[in-house]
């Protein structure tokens, strides 16, 4: 019998990760991932909820699910074989000079940011001793090296120092780390899809940061009786026999990576009618939201929601799904004040649009 894994061995050996189909509820949080996945420069998710609520161990699915990539064999920097803006400047020169590549595929890296890592550990290291004695640029790569064409996860981003926490949006943005000591100067590709998480409990971020993450997703503890007999119990068979139960949803898991292929490929094509790019910037414009962020984010992220289901024109109703993730954490002019739950976003959003408020005809208004 034929199947889709090359090695068993190779299986055996690794460690079982919960299933991203498995994952009961959230499904908030685990859209943002996925939109993210499909469109990288939505600029990560910010997600804020409860301690014990699955964060960490979704993020960890979401990387075990996604596709392989190919890299250049033995690159540090995971580098594209073809695409510039994924390759480091050695790999471009080879290129250019005509030397043939090796690739090799790999998982998606997925790389935690321990809270205490310093600067260096963060953005690698120049050897200055190396490069005056040997004269060449030693430079030992951090860990936005390794999550170049992958996912960094910091847990209690809140807690991270706001110099540090720059660094990382600077480089999520820009797709580029760059290193200078001693008027020496190193830079290689970082694109990543950053994941912050954090409770809000320990404190917000500054509203300067908070606004550079693309979606923010809020997540609360399961209160359905039910649902949490049924989590539970799911997590103790994976505990138990998790070989038995990463087969049983290996179906899911497939599909659900062929269809983030068929999204990446279909975004390029998808459109949004110009009235509809205008209804939202009004959106913005009457929440008073600064800058051009969150126009350029809602549209990005309304058009990965189209992709993801296999559409090429994006409607009114993928606006309205991805509006709030795209702007809650937007509205905050004072530090003191807390992240609106959305009901403000959602409130304008149906003036706007002409949709008709749900909430207060169901007597919640």
């Amino acid at each position: 019998m034929t199947t889709a894994i090359a090695s068993p061995t190779k299986v055996s050996t690794r460690r079982a990760v919960f299933p991203f189909t498995a994952i009961v509820g959230q499904e908030e949080m685990k859209l943002a991932l996925l939109l993210n996945v499909i469109d990288p420069k939505i600029g990560g998710v910010m997600i804020m909820g409860d301690r014990g609520t699955g964060k960490s161990t979704t993020i960890r699915a979401l990387a075990n699910v996604l596709p392989e990539i190919e890299v250049v064999a033995g690159d540090p920097f995971n580098s594209h074989p073809s695409d510039p803006g994924l390759m480091s400047d050695v790999v471009k020169q080879q290129l250019e000079d005509g030397q043939p590549i090796q690739t090799v595929k790999k998982k998606v890296p997925m790389i935690d940011l321990p809270l205490g890592a310093t600067e260096d550990r963060v953005c690698g290291t120049i050897d200055i001793e190396k490069a005056l004695s040997e004269g060449v640029k030693a430079f030992e790569p951090g860990l936005l090296a390794q999550a170049n064409r992958g996912i960094l996860y910091v847990d209690e981003v809140n807690l991270l120092d706001d110099h540090l926490v720059d660094v990382l949006l600077d480089s999520a943005a820009s797709g580029w780390n760059t290193v200078e000591r001693e008027g020496i100067s190193i830079r290689h590709p970082a694109r990543f899809v950053l994941v912050g998480s954090g409770n809000p409990e320990e404190g917000e971020l500054r509203p300067q940061l908070l606004d550079r993450f693309g979606l923010h997703a809020e997540i609360r503890t399961v209160k359905d009786p039910a649902l949490r007999v049924q989590i539970v119990e799911q997590r103790s068979e994976f505990d138990q026999e998790p070989e038995a139960f990463l087969e049983k949803y290996q179906p899911q898991q497939e599909a659900l990576q062929q269809k983030l292929i068929r999204a990446q490929e279909l975004l390029k094509s998808v459109t949004i009618d110009h009235d509809l790019k205008v209804k939202i910037s009004q959106v913005c414009a009457e929440l008073d939201v600064d800058g051009l962020r969150g126009d350029i984010v809602t549209n990005r992220t309304a058009k990965a929601l189209a992709a993801y289901e296999g559409r090429t024109e994006v409607t009114v109703d993928d606006i309205r799904r991805v509006v709030v993730m795209a702007l809650r954490h937007r509205l905050r002019k004072d530090p003191l004040e807390s992240i609106d739950s959305g009901y403000k976003v959602e409130k304008v959003f149906n003036q706007v649009f002409g949709v008709a408020d749900t909430e207060s005809q169901n007597g919640k208004g």
